[in-house]
């Protein structure tokens, strides 16, 4: 059974440094790429990051480009969301996502999704 969890989501204040995890079981991590995506409070959701399987390439969102690092580590089945000078409109539920090609930014082709994690930015 394929599980993503997601952690490390919490109130914090404008400015700040956060840092999320995906942790992912039941599934050869390494041949995965991983998609992160947000929903604020009457919002759709929207792409944030993506990172290829091996972690040598990734993508951004306009919006956190520059605040933001994904990164992966295979070895622990775990991918990273460094958040960085947090903003209140970075508020927002934020999921992961795993599938076996790379679909960046398209939502609706991974496979498997995580729970999400509440991320509060206070002004």
């Amino acid at each position: 059974q394929v599980q993503l969890v997601e952690s490390g989501g919490g109130l914090v204040q404008a400015g700040v440094t956060l840092r999320l995890s995906c942790a992912a079981s039941g599934l050869t991590f390494g041949s995965y790429s991983v998609g992160w995506f947000r929903q604020a409070p009457g919002k759709e959701r929207e792409f944030v990051a993506a990172i290829t399987r091996s972690g040598g390439s990734t993508d951004y969102a306009d919006s956190v480009k520059g605040r933001f690092t994904c990164s992966r580590d295979n070895a622990k089945n775990t991918v990273y969301l460094q958040m960085s000078s947090l903003k209140p409109e970075d508020t927002a539920v934020y999921y992961c996502a795993a599938d076996r090609f790379y679909p960046r930014d398209s939502e609706r082709q991974y496979d498997y999704w995580g729970q999400g994690t509440q991320v509060t930015v206070s002004s």
